[in-house]
């Protein structure tokens, strides 16, 4: 399941997407148009600054933007840094230990089928395409 600080760091990313590449959005902006408590979306927005995803700005006239390009970060790319996996069992986490059953699991290739599914499925969503219908408005 997609963690509440995942859903919101997308969402915040797609508003960013729908604002265009130069401009910048204040922190305070963006909490009310997506309803997000300030504070939380501060701790949100510092981790996909950290990650190279988002430029943020101090000072008149700053606030955050995207780093490149919307077509070019994908859901799979904003969920993967807040939730750091999208694996739907910890056996396919990339931090987990071998496990044991692994040779004889009557299951593993079905969550690997999922995984696979789950992982294409948001690498094909970017931004861009997720910000259109805000665009439209």
């Amino acid at each position: 399941m997609v963690s509440t600080k995942g859903r919101y760091a997308l969402r915040a990313m797609v508003r960013l997407a729908s604002l265009g590449p130069e401009s910048y959005i204040p922190l305070r902006d963006l909490a009310d148009q997506e309803d997000i408590s300030e504070k939380y979306l501060e701790v949100i927005m510092k981790t996909l600054v950290k990650a190279g995803l988002v430029v943020g700005l101090r000072g008149k006239g700053g606030g955050y933007r995207l780093s490149r390009p919307a077509g070019e970060i994908t859901a799979a790319d904003v969920l993967r840094i807040m939730e750091g996996s999208l694996a739907p069992v910890i056996c396919l986490s990339p931090d987990a230990s071998r496990c044991l059953r692994q040779e004889e699991c009557p299951v593993l290739s079905m969550w690997k089928e999922y995984h696979w599914l789950t992982e294409h499925f948001f690498e094909g969503k970017s931004l861009q395409q997720l910000a259109e219908p805000i665009k439209k408005v």
